[in-house]
């Protein structure tokens, strides 16, 4: 490769996972986090990231690290924002964009979580974040509550079969408020997108609630179609 640009400044580059995942039994939503192995801030909470590689492309390196640090492939993933602050690091010169993900908690391997030193943090309960972190997960959070409104992807963040309890619960850890049972049930009843099982959840109710799974080629036939997904709800 010739190195047309060799006499500009050179900087690293990198890429932070901000990593949302859903507690059905805490009604919680949280954020896998580290604690920091080396300097600077060794010790300190922080978002999972690393640089770029050479050969790698910035999606290329998210995935990489979301893999390294959870095991999981092929997850919910969008690139946020590119921080590029001249003093955000004292390490160096970096800039980080940063990406955020959606998993099951339950799909997480423990072994894999343990050894790597990846805790769940409430989103309500934080630690003191290393850089600009914090800043990182508010805009993140903040992108989670506009995309779940006209975007299916809370079920990323749910098990294959839930009720519509569990949904509701979801949506109001994502808002971090409550939300009207009888106009949310309506409005997601009313767009025909979920499929209602056979069997009931039966640990927190002696009637049981019936199961529900979303159904994700209907979403996209009726998609194409001009339907326009919202769950806008007070």
């Amino acid at each position: 490769m010739i190195k047309i640009y060799s006499k500009n400044p050179k900087f690293y580059l990198a890429v932070d996972c901000i990593i949302f995942g859903y507690d059905i039994i805490e009604k919680e939503l949280k954020l896998l986090l580290i604690k920091r192995s080396f300097e600077p801030a060794k010790g300190k909470w922080s978002l999972s990231g690393g640089f770029v590689q050479e050969e790698e492309s910035l999606d290329e390196a998210a995935s990489r690290i979301l893999f390294n640090l959870t095991g999981l492939s092929d997850l919910y993933m969008e690139q946020l924002y590119t921080y590029g602050d001249v003093n955000r690091d004292p390490g160096s010169r970096v800039i980080s964009t940063a990406y955020f993900a959606l998993i099951g908690i339950n799909e997480l391997d423990s072994e894999i979580q343990e050894r790597n030193g990846a805790h769940w943090r409430s989103i309500s309960n934080l630690p003191e974040l290393i850089f600009d972190h914090r800043e990182m997960v508010d805009r993140a959070l903040t992108e989670l509550i506009n995309r779940i409104k006209v975007h299916p992807v809370g079920f990323e963040l749910l098990p294959d079969k839930f009720t519509l309890v569990q949904l509701q619960n979801l949506y109001e850890a994502i808002y971090q408020r409550k939300i009207d049972k009888r106009n949310f049930r309506k409005k997601i009843l009313s767009m025909n997108l979920l499929e209602k099982q056979t069997d009931k959840e039966r640990e927190t109710s002696r009637k049981g609630a019936w199961y529900f799974r979303f159904n994700e080629v209907k979403y996209k036939e009726l998609t194409r179609n001009g339907f326009f997904f919202n769950l806008t709800v007070s």
